[in-house]
């Protein structure tokens, strides 16, 4: 079967969100990045969260989909004998729609139950379900109802999923009628689109992000300078704004536009190339710290699929922690660690061996509220050990502090007061050469390893970066640290 230009489900998306971008994934694929890690777990998380809410339709049939002709073919089969159907294919003037679950009710109606692994719905998935039903109904299928199965974030796992308990069903058909009055005309814009020789010319706007992050940004914005305006500090709608005024780097926006005090003090530091540094607030962080030192930060997972009893889905599970300790003034360092093996709860172990480092004095240096939450989600888990975490949490002092506030900034931090951001900017050093370089790709990397088929060597490899990148966070803390001393006491 050979098809043109085929509309899909996903494409309208994008043609919805920008003309550009459609265009694109016809006209210019390779402008597209390839998929990558986060991108293939989140595929497979789709598809764990789909079968298991297939067992709340008992006897439906999936159909292949490896061969597009005969994924077509099946369908339509499936349709004439009324079967319930997990991954309709549905083709029609070259618009194709998958459907998650295609159910019969009544003598000739049919509902459609898309499956989300969201914990709420949100306005985009109404205009997707638009598009399904649109190419349902030009099949010639009656469409009773438009429903959305989606996670319930109250499910608590307690021995076997239950799936009539993690998930929830709602019946979205009012607005998905009120969505689909003007389907026919925006998918006549689009098929249009599609064929155009010339991409079409779309300025960079808030669509951009909108509903998510496009694939293409990276491309569309990379004509903007450094120290752009989208780089100002919760710039959002103010740095759109700027740019329609024809305004694209922050060293030429007007004196007398509204800035807050933190953009302003972006502004300044890029008029003069120089860095802002309140001595005073940073001294009385630093005086704030009680030795010994303990650098702190967890990693963890979520997945939308609880794993261990007493678990909800997308909670965040901590699996390893870098701690650097730091004794006394003249600066002596330990460095201690924890990265959990093996398929059970990661918890309990990592909380235990957490306390034994942690002692029972001295600051628990963090960056950002993170280890905080982890701590207090840990202490409601294991009651035996609250006393202990609810003292260690006490002890607690934010790095993140001095860089939100701005008493530190460096225009190189691009209006971010992440470590990412940070640790590179005040200290020169960062993330770039390492293979795990970001929390996101460290969970998905343990969990890969950790419950998925690996070899030995990738594992222990796997697991030897992990131990790296967390250690960095550390390491990267102390070295901030020590520049802020270095800093107050020029």
């Amino acid at each position: 079967m050979k098809i043109d230009k085929l509309l899909t489900k996903r494409k309208y998306m994008h043609g919805l969100q920008c003309p550009k971008y459609l265009w694109v994934t016809f006209g210019s694929p390779k402008l597209i990045p390839e998929p990558d890690i986060v991108a293939g777990y989140r595929i497979n998380e789709r598809k764990l969260v789909g079968e298991l809410v297939q067992q709340l339709y008992p006897g439906g049939i999936e159909v292949p989909i490896e061969d597009f002709a005969s994924h077509i073919e099946q369908t339509r089969a499936f349709i004439k004998q009324r079967k319930l159907i997990f991954g309709a294919g549905i083709l029609v003037d070259n618009i194709y729609s998958q459907i998650d679950i295609l159910k019969p009710v009544d003598n000739d109606l049919w509902d459609i139950i898309d499956i989300k692994n969201a914990t709420d719905i949100k306005s985009h998935y109404i205009a997707e379900i638009s598009f399904q039903k649109f190419c349902c109904e030009r099949a010639g299928l009656k469409i009773r109802k438009c429903c959305i199965a989606y996670i319930n974030n109250g499910y608590v796992r307690q021995g076997g999923l239950d799936p009539h308990g993690m998930f929830k069903i709602e019946d979205i058909t009012a607005n998905v009628n009120i969505d689909t009055e003007n389907i026919q005309k925006e998918i006549e814009e689009m098929v249009k689109i599609i064929h155009e020789k010339e991409c079409p010319k779309i300025t960079i706007s808030q669509h951009c992000k909108d509903p998510d992050e496009c694939l293409l940004k990276g491309h569309c914005w990379e004509f903007l300078p450094i120290n752009n305006v989208f780089e100002l500090t919760r710039g959002g709608k103010k740095s759109f704004e700027l740019f329609a005024r024809g305004i694209c780097e922050i060293k030429d926006i007007p004196d007398g536009f509204k800035l807050t005090e933190k953009q302003l003090i972006q502004k300044k530091c890029v008029l003069t190339n120089s860095v802002h540094i309140s001595k005073e607030d940073i001294k009385n962080f630093i005086n704030s710290l009680l030795y010994p030192l303990y650098y702190l930060d967890f990693e963890s997972y979520m997945t939308a699929i609880p794993r261990f009893d007493g678990t909800k889905p997308y909670q965040q599970i901590p699996f390893q922690f870098s701690i650097h300790i730091v004794k006394d003034k003249d600066g002596e360092i330990e460095h201690r660690s924890f990265l959990a093996d093996g398929i059970d709860d990661p918890r309990k172990k990592l909380v235990t061996s957490l306390i034994s480092v942690l002692g029972d004095k001295g600051s628990v240096v963090v960056y950002s509220s993170f280890e905080k939450t982890r701590l207090r989600e840990l202490a409601e888990a294991f009651p035996e050990h609250k006393a202990e975490i609810d003292s260690i949490v006490g002890r607690i002092v934010d790095l993140f502090a001095p860089f939100q506030d701005f008493q530190y900034y460096n225009s190189e931090q691009k209006g971010s007061a992440s470590i990412k951001a940070v640790l590179p900017a005040i200290t020169g050093k960062g993330y770039k050469d390492m293979e795990i370089s970001d929390g996101q790709v460290a969970s998905i990397s343990y969990l890969n390893v950790t419950f998925g088929k690996v070899s030995d060597e990738e594992k222990a490899k796997t697991r030897k970066e992990l131990e790296k990148y967390c250690c960095l966070d550390t390491k990267g803390m102390v070295w901030i640290g020590e520049k802020l001393k270095e800093l107050i006491a020029a």
